[in-house]
């Protein structure tokens, strides 16, 4: 991995937990969505002001701008087991495209650091007005750029 990359902790519930003491890879996405928020920001028109993120990218997305995902991928290496203690997630987006971009994520033990699992989500901006997806504005494309790096995986 190239660029910028973002570390978020992220809490793990008891709940999360499966028989195995794995995380549930259906809580894994729930993980995914946790750490693009504390690190990108919660989407402009939903929830209340809290803790400022530490990129902004989703909470500078104008009013009436859906951020949609289509597409989450991925890639178990280890067992990621339940701790008492955050998960490390480092973060980053790759394939930046006119409509759409992907956020990586590397989940990483947070005792020994190994990587655990590696993921995507692939996001576009909707306009639910039109019904239809946005094209990304420059701006946006050089805010994502400045986390840009290298995919998660190689399409």
């Amino acid at each position: 991995m190239t660029g910028s990359v973002l570390r978020v902790e992220i809490p793990m519930r008891w709940g999360d937990m499966d028989a195995y003491g794995h995380v549930n890879n259906v809580n894994l996405i729930r993980l995914m969505e946790e750490a693009r928020i504390a690190g990108f920001g919660v989407p402009g028109g939903t929830g209340a002001p809290g803790v400022m993120p530490k990129v902004n990218i989703f909470s500078a997305v104008p009013d009436g701008v859906q951020i949609l995902v289509v597409e989450h991928r991925v890639r178990y290496s280890k067992p990621l087991e339940y701790r008492n203690v955050p998960v490390n997630v480092d973060l980053w987006v790759a394939n930046i495209k006119p409509a759409s971009f992907d956020i990586c994520y590397e989940f990483r033990d947070p005792v020994s650091d190994h990587v655990c699992v590696k993921a995507l989500t692939t996001l576009a901006y909707f306009d639910p007005v039109a019904g239809r997806v946005q094209r990304l504005s420059s701006d946006e494309r050089s805010s994502l750029a400045t986390m840009e790096g290298v995919s998660t995986f190689v399409r």
